[in-house]
């Protein structure tokens, strides 16, 4: 059974392009148009994982991720955040907030599949030893 990933960005684009890259390597998407409509799927839907914009009308990403860490349902979903905000604080404030990952735009889809898959990899083999 493929993983599931749940896509918020409130760019229709952004969506569309980290739909084909993710389904490109198997995954299974849903999206959300918003920090609102991502909670709201959170309800009802738990993703392996949630790729999450940072700037959002209404509900920023740090919020969100804030909310799914506030969660006994979504606590362990692992968070990516992509965003064109660069800057130290924003990264920061992202790894305080509960990200797993902080993944800056534009992001080639190499690196999103890959870290993805790192990050799912770590979850299904959590005593899995590095090789030295």
């Amino acid at each position: 059974m493929a993983k599931s990933i749940l896509i918020v960005d409130d760019e229709p684009m952004a969506r569309t392009l980290l739909r084909l890259m993710l389904v490109r390597s198997g995954y299974e998407v849903i999206e959300a148009v918003d920090g609102y409509d991502a909670l709201e799927k959170l309800r009802t839907i738990l993703p392996d994982l949630v790729v999450l914009d940072v700037m959002m009308p209404g509900l920023n990403g740090f919020d969100v991720c804030t909310s799914i860490r506030d969660s006994d349902s979504t606590s362990r979903i692992p968070v990516i955040m992509l965003s064109a905000k660069t800057d130290t604080a924003s990264i920061t404030q992202g790894m305080e907030v509960g990200a797993t990952r902080y993944l800056t735009k534009p992001v080639s889809p190499d690196e999103l599949t890959r870290q993805v898959a790192d990050i799912l990899n770590d979850i299904d083999n959590p005593f899995q030893n590095p090789v030295a």
